[in-house]
């Protein structure tokens, strides 16, 4: 017995601006279902995903809910206007008996519902929305970039949240982790159409490598058609004239149907150009710590970062990542140790909060009154990688278009301000990039192209990231920090670091320094010692102790006879970082003795 479907749309059509975003659509979304709504950023998702909830109307067609079916929505900018707290716009639509839903789920997604609307930043109103969606467990759930402002932990906590419920769910999002965890059917928007597949998002990326594939053979086909004819229009003029005009019609008919073909929108231009090379040691830091407000961030760090190296930073929000970037890039002063940049280091930085892109100025203001970037005497030109280019040639790299040129900022969606912002920072020659958050809005072909970029870099990249297959695909170092002060290295990437770590293991609570190997019980560092080399005496412990477990962990995964024929890659990644951190514990603990011996 065939199942009523929650949601019909019937012959859907629908123009923007003299443009067609749809046309004679239709989309079913049975119980149940768990889709994947992708496509390239411009492509109509939000829009569709609107149309399906019922907040645009489309400009023809009908949509059909069945009797009971309710329908909640989660936009990516929610209008909190109206209400005092979050916790008041979460449950606003639910009785007062199950109010407690929102604290249940505010606790899973991080948020405090006593916040007050006035104060709440992006990703706490965001979170606050997603909130309202999930106490109010609608009939289908439509969700626009839920994992954005989220970190890995409460990414988990959604994960596991709508792996168990039983109603049908929509996802738009940029998380292949996500996507692949949770969903079993795929709606593709491409150039105005919409194709379904029961599968998930696992499988999409052959099946639009396939239907490309077909549509490049069927169009090499007809253009191989036209030219015959062409051919035959222009030598076989002086055949029987009735046969000619409807061999001419014919081909005439073959050039505009070519003609309506809407070609496929091209990757954006991107490229990394390092620029000198700096030395093999990018940065060193030793012993750092910082306080915030009385609350400490982070506790005797020291790490060593080579040339080349993809270094990841990871752990919930308010961790302190962000302030860890700052300190080893140089922009915040730890309160004791020291930070050394290496030599002929060129930094190029990526900021979550977009701050480096002024909302009012234009999209061709903010490429030309970047002071780096300005051609002397040329207001329409821009200097990428030491060549002059045209602004909007180089704009149209990055896959806008003339008319956005002259547009201001706060008109850009999320996935356009990334591009812009990667326009910025790729014009200059840089062998030190510093990434934070640059995958939120970025589609999936995107997101290929930038990992690709990074795998290519011959520089060092520090990165913040909070999704999960991208992290797996770029890192090659992993500093986990869990909110306990501590900072803690693993070699290679997301998995790797899960591996590595005890599973589902409390943070471990700051240790007593281990007492150094080949030494006897420590003694008081002597007058002989230097203020610095008294300081440094005292934190080689804490060093050696950590090398010994980092070796220890890395060890115990090359103890696995199969690693290297399952994973090569991931077998030469350890051994490389167990390399590094043998010779890192030799070099300390030759430093314990030397300074032992003086203190002595």
């Amino acid at each position: 017995m065939a199942r009523t479907p929650l949601l019909q749309l019937s012959d859907i059509s629908l123009t923007f601006g003299g443009n067609p975003v749809f046309a004679r659509l239709d989309l079913v979304i049975q119980p149940g279902d768990r889709v994947a709504l992708v496509g390239r950023n411009g492509s109509g998702k939000s829009t569709l995903m609107k149309v399906i909830a019922g907040v645009v109307e489309p400009d023809t067609g009908g949509r059909v809910l069945a009797p009971g079916t309710t329908v909640g929505y989660m936009e990516q900018d929610p209008d909190l206007a109206g209400f005092d707290t979050l916790g008041a716009f979460a449950a606003a639509h639910l009785p007062e008996s199950d109010a407690y839903k929102v604290e249940m789920v505010a606790e899973g997604l991080k948020f405090d519902p006593a916040t007050k609307v006035a104060a709440a930043s992006g990703g706490e109103r965001r979170r606050a929305a997603l909130a309202r969606l999930l106490a109010g467990a609608p009939s289908l759930l439509l969700l626009d970039e839920p994992t954005n402002h989220l970190d890995i932990q409460a990414i988990g906590w959604l994960e596991g949240q709508l792996s168990e419920t039983r109603n049908a769910f929509v996802i738009i999002s940029h998380d292949r982790a996500f996507l692949r965890a949770l969903t079993r059917a795929t709606l593709w928007v491409d150039r105005g159409v919409v194709r379904r597949q029961e599968q998930g998002f696992a499988a999409f990326e052959d099946w639009r490598d396939k239907v490309w594939a077909e549509e490049d053979l069927a169009r090499h086909k007809l253009d191989r058609k036209i030219r015959a004819e062409a051919r035959w229009a222009v030598e076989g003029i002086s055949a029987r004239r009735k046969r000619n005009q409807g061999r001419v019609r014919a081909l005439q008919n073959l050039r505009a149907e070519r003609a309506a073909t809407i070609r496929r929108q091209g990757a954006a231009a991107m490229a990394l150009e390092s620029g000198p090379k700096s030395g093999k040691r990018v940065i060193e830091a030793r012993g750092i710590s910082k306080t915030f407000g009385g609350r400490q961030i982070l506790h005797d760090f020291t790490l060593r970062i080579h040339r080349g190296e993809r270094v990841a930073l990871v752990g919930p929000n308010g961790a302190g990542k962000t302030t860890l970037l700052n300190l080893l890039t140089g922009a915040l002063p730890p309160d004791t140790g020291e930070v050394t940049l290496g030599a002929n280091v060129e930094m190029a930085l990526f900021d979550q909060n977009r701050v480096a892109l002024d909302p009012d100025m234009t999209l061709w203001e903010s490429l030309t009154g970047d002071a780096q970037m300005r051609v002397s005497g040329q207001a329409d030109q821009v200097m990428v990688r030491g060549q002059p280019r045209h602004v909007v040639g180089y704009l149209k790299d990055f896959l806008f278009d003339e008319a956005q040129a002259r547009a201001p900022v706060r008109t850009l969606s999320g996935g356009e301000k990334a591009r812009l912002l990667l326009a910025r920072i790729m014009a200059r020659q840089s062998n030190l990039l510093v990434l934070d958050e640059p995958t939120n809005d970025l589609d999936v072909e995107t997101l290929d192209l930038l990992q690709d970029l990074l795998g290519e870099y011959d520089g060092t990249v520090l990165l913040v990231s909070h999704d999960r297959d991208f992290l797996d695909r770029v890192a090659t170092t992993t500093i986990a920090m869990e909110g306990d002060a501590r900072a803690t290295v693993y070699a290679g990437g997301w998995s790797d670091y899960r591996a590595q770590r005890q599973p589902d293991a409390a943070p471990e609570k700051p240790r007593a320094k281990p007492t150094p190997p080949r030494a006897a019980p420590q003694r008081q560092p002597r007058q002989g010692l230097t203020f610095t080399e008294r300081h440094r005496l005292a934190e080689l412990p804490g060093l050696i102790g950590r090398l010994e477990a980092e070796i220890a962990r890395l060890e115990a995964l090359l103890s696995d006879p199969e690693l290297f024929t399952r994973d090569p890659l991931k077998f030469k990644k350890v051994s490389e970082a167990l390399a590094q951190r043998q010779e890192a514990l030799a070099s300390a603990e030759e430093e314990w003795l030397t300074l032992e011996d003086k203190a002595g």
